[in-house]
């Protein structure tokens, strides 16, 4: 299966700005999860942490655009995988990766 989620992963985020893509495939390469909405969603937390964890460096800019583009995709894939059920899994997203 992770031979599929890499291929999704790669054909939408191609095209992307190169440092974003870099930033966004280590934290999609570090994450994990058995969908590829759910490894998504995790690489977003992580990349959030991380950002929050830099304050207000410059390092913190590039994890917080990798956090909005992996959950964003995380979003487009919960919406390609089940349709009707986006709206449960947005909220379980923004709980999952809210801080606390």
């Amino acid at each position: 299966m992770t031979d599929a989620m890499d291929a999704w992963f790669t054909a939408r985020t191609a095209g992307a700005p190169p440092r974003l893509l870099a930033a966004s495939e280590a934290w999609w390469q570090a994450a994990t999860g058995d969908t590829p909405g759910v490894r998504l969603a995790d690489a977003g937390r992580r990349a959030l942490d991380a950002a929050i964890a830099a304050g207000a460096s410059r390092d913190a800019a590039l994890d917080l655009l990798a956090a909005d583009a992996l959950i964003t995709l995380a979003l487009l894939a919960e919406s390609e995988r089940e349709p009707l059920a986006l709206g449960a899994r947005a909220l379980a997203i923004r709980d999952a990766v809210t801080p606390s």
